[in-house]
């Protein structure tokens, strides 16, 4: 999800480039500023459906992600929509700062708390109060999220099974039989049985662990979606605000 959005700056010289041209043609009333915020978002609109398919294309069964052919397709989806949501963004940027090395420097700070509190790093749960509101204005928690649910959606798949427990821990290093048997005094204590083929780990408890319960997969596509239209519409406000010019 980060490659998407940092990806996406390539975007900001763009408009940078077009200022001088564009405040010429709007002084001239050539064409509206609504016009060109449409047309410019239209015409993004190819070369992020190609880069989003030759992204999801590579990356969806080489990782060996989950869910098939509607698993692929909605993570086509998330990946178009947190395209298009970074390329709003970063227009978005474009309109209001004067200087491209100064953009680079606020569309790469801005990603790095996005990506820091997409509950990647550290999950909702942990993070303090006073910074829970960027969690919710992050770009990358929404298609994050999006795609942890559709990788651990399947109730019936497991991820944890009997002596798989002891993985990663301490424990990790014990030999096989000690093991067991570790399995079944924990069986008498708890007074549940644990055997090799107990599933202890399922994907709904992958994704409370991670804390992103709170939306569907679907509602996150919906919603970085809307972020990429909102950003559209501020950057029209910001070539209506700053540019005044009118011919004399």
């Amino acid at each position: 999800m980060s490659t998407t959005f940092y990806t996406c700056a390539d975007a900001l010289p763009v408009f940078l480039q077009e200022r001088y041209i564009f405040m010429r043609e709007t002084a001239y009333n050539a064409y509206r500023r609504s016009s060109y915020v449409l047309s410019h978002s239209l015409v993004a609109l190819p070369s992020l459906v190609i880069l989003s398919a030759a992204f999801s294309t590579t990356t969806f069964w080489a990782v060996g992600l989950d869910g098939g052919l509607s698993g692929f397709l909605f993570y086509f989806l998330i990946i178009f929509a947190s395209f298009w949501a970074g390329s709003s963004f970063v227009t978005f940027l474009s309109g209001v700062v004067p200087h491209v090395m100064l953009g680079y420097t606020i569309v790469v700070a801005i990603l790095a708390y996005f990506l820091l509190f997409s509950g990647f790093f550290i999950t909702r749960d942990r993070i303090p109060a006073y910074w829970i509101w960027f969690h919710y204005l992050s770009l990358v928690k929404y298609p994050y999220e999006g795609v942890l649910q559709n990788e651990f959606q399947d109730p019936t798949k497991c991820f944890v099974r009997g002596v798989q427990i002891f993985d990663n821990t301490p424990l990790g290093t014990v030999p096989g039989a000690m093991k067991l048997k570790l399995l079944e005094s924990m069986s008498k204590t708890l007074g549940v049985r644990i055997t090799t083929s107990t599933c202890l780990t399922t994907g709904a408890d992958i994704l409370e662990q991670q804390g992103v319960m709170d939306l569907s997969k679907w509602n996150c596509l919906w919603i970085t979606v809307a972020w990429g239209f909102l950003f559209r519409i501020l950057f029209y406000f910001a070539l209506l605000l700053g540019s005044k010019n009118k011919r004399r």
